[in-house]
């Protein structure tokens, strides 16, 4: 493959739980690819011992697959950006939650939509071609559409899922998104897409399943499950 190399920021906080299976995930999609990669896992001060966990990830995959850059406190998630970026050593950047909601499966269908067109970023969408929300009541579902819809009336960004945080940047466009925008949280992956369209980049779209949180009960299917704890239990064994 050529040499593009995929930096995944990783903002978390009390992810304990998650952050082995995701880690396990993309470490698997990447490598069945042939895709040269890292996990940037930005923590905020968990205090349910997050960081310790990354800290065996680390030991596991190795220092330049698991590249920890912990903050002191929970600073928010735009700020965790930029401070991911600043240690991205690929040219381009995943953003992706750590909570099991966006399935790393769906990276390499980035990637290729991403090189068809030489994009500037593509982002996963829960409301075109196939996508859509497994886990979510009718509420966070019409409360979810709505918000976009008004969005589209009213902006029209040329994407059809504009709070969704699953995406890929070409780091240098990233780079410039992140330096204009100024709102946070939720708001902040909307004006992302919207500056995005202001400046001219060049936007694509992967359908993908959201799943709601909700740790413990099976968001991934049996099978990926049993290949994760089997996995496990190997590292476990090997190193």
């Amino acid at each position: 493959m050529d040499k593009d190399k995929y930096s995944v920021l990783l903002p978390t906080y009390n992810e304990r739980d998650n952050l082995p299976i995701i880690v396990w995930l993309l470490v698997k999609y990447f490598t069945e690819a042939d895709i040269d990669f890292e996990i940037i896992v930005i923590d905020d001060g968990s205090p349910d011992g997050t960081l310790e966990v990354a800290k065996q990830l680390e030991k596991i995959y190795g220092e330049d697959k698991i590249v920890l850059r912990p903050r002191a406190k929970k600073l928010g998630l735009g700020t965790a950006y930029v401070h991911g970026i600043k240690h991205a050593s690929g040219n381009f950047v995943v953003i992706m939650d750590a909570d099991l909601s966006h399935h790393p499966k769906f990276i390499p269908e980035f990637i290729k939509k991403q090189k068809e067109g030489d994009l500037d970023l593509v982002s996963g969408t829960r409301y075109a071609g196939g996508g859509g929300v497994n886990g979510w009541d009718l509420k966070r579902k019409v409360i979810s559409r709505g918000a976009n819809f008004v969005t589209q009336v009213l902006l029209r960004p040329g994407a059809s899922d504009l709070t969704g945080s699953f995406r890929l940047y070409k780091k240098d466009v990233l780079e410039k998104l992140v330096a204009a925008t100024v709102s946070k949280g939720y708001v902040f992956q909307m004006e992302m897409i919207i500056r995005a369209r202001q400046q001219g980049f060049t936007i694509g779209e992967v359908p993908i399943t959201f799943v709601d949180r909700v740790y413990g009960e099976s968001k991934l299917g049996g099978n990926e499950i049993y290949q994760f704890a089997k996995g496990l239990l190997f590292l476990f064994a090997t190193t």
